[in-house]
């Protein structure tokens, strides 16, 4: 049994495709298909179900998988010892985030962490909370940037900062005429809200939760995961919406007009570094995490006051 070995059933685990597998390896797949062979040959078991597409592991094939993560996840610790001996990060930091929190922290810190940490290659990709905890679980990620609790047991969560909810309503909403509000004054009829699949919108159900109407809003049904576009809908097309504060930076004073807060306990979102139980490269991760603590208002840095909404 080889380290390369453990690598290749991995891969064709991530990728569910002895071809696929074998590009990420940079290999041709006859080479790795006769490693994975030798494998199941010294165990004595059958790794994976070929006769399946795409590709499955057997049932045993699970449990020596799962194993195999593992003492891969340990054998680069060697390699981290090392680099954490060295006075500069370098490498590469594969972060994923969810598109509520990105253009509101992603765009302020990339040009600090780059110039502190000029040999980190950070590599990027927003996608729904559901995507970034299925790369943590397989080790294509390093971390997530996700709005938490999860309740993974495969994953830690490193609570970074809590963000609170305002509304954002037009003048023609019954919340304009408020200057601050409760979640009961929250009218299910003229509120918009992201697409299933991004986790605020489950948030915002349930600060809304009460008020839950079973019409949409002016007989009309819109799915989207931008906030930025329940914004434009509210401006263009009345009612309200609910955003994180963060948001509020990029607001202009007659928009700001339009923003209506909670009184105390205000909702608000717990918003997590989130890694794999064996994780690696942690320095880079917590230089990640002081780099957004240095974004953000020391006040969000303690849930104090605040109702953190569920998942």
């Amino acid at each position: 049994m080889t380290i390369t070995q453990l690598e290749y059933i991995v891969a064709v685990d991530t990728y569910r495709s002895f071809v696929s597998a074998a590009e990420k390896c940079f290999v041709t797949q006859p080479t790795l298909s006769m490693q994975v062979q030798k494998l199941e040959d010294t165990l004595g078991v059958k790794i994976f179900d070929r006769s399946k597409q795409p590709v499955t592991p057997t049932e045993i094939g699970i449990e020596i998988i799962e194993q195999a993560r593992i003492m891969l996840a340990e054998s680069e610790k060697i390699k981290e010892i090392i680099t954490d001996r060295q006075k500069e990060l370098s490498g590469e930091l594969k972060v994923g985030i969810i598109p509520t929190v990105s253009p509101y922290i992603l765009p302020k810190i990339i040009t600090g962490f780059v110039q502190k940490y000029p040999q980190v290659k950070l590599i990027v990709w927003e996608q729904t909370t559901e995507q970034i905890v299925q790369q943590l679980k397989l080790g294509t990620l390093d971390c997530g940037i996700l709005s938490t609790p999860l309740r993974e047991s495969a994953l830690t969560e490193i609570p970074v900062f809590y963000e609170n909810f305002v509304a954002y309503v037009s003048k023609n909403s019954k919340l304009s005429k408020k200057k601050s509000i409760v979640p009961d004054d929250i009218d299910m009829e003229e509120i918009w809200v992201l697409n299933e699949g991004h986790c605020m919108r489950e948030q915002v159900l349930n600060i809304c939760q009460r008020r839950r109407a079973t019409k949409s809003f002016l007989h009309f049904e819109y799915n989207t995961g931008s906030v930025e576009t329940l914004k434009r809908m509210v401006d263009q097309n009345n009612g309200a919406t609910i955003l994180p504060e963060l948001a509020l930076a990029e607001l202009s004073d007659k928009q700001l007009d339009r923003v209506r807060y909670f009184k105390s306990p205000e909702p608000a979102r717990e918003v997590s570094i989130v890694i794999q139980k064996n994780f690696l490269k942690r320095r880079m991760i917590e230089a990640l995490k002081n780099e957004i603590l240095e974004f953000v208002p020391k006040r969000m840095r303690s849930k104090k006051k605040k109702e953190v909404m569920e998942i």
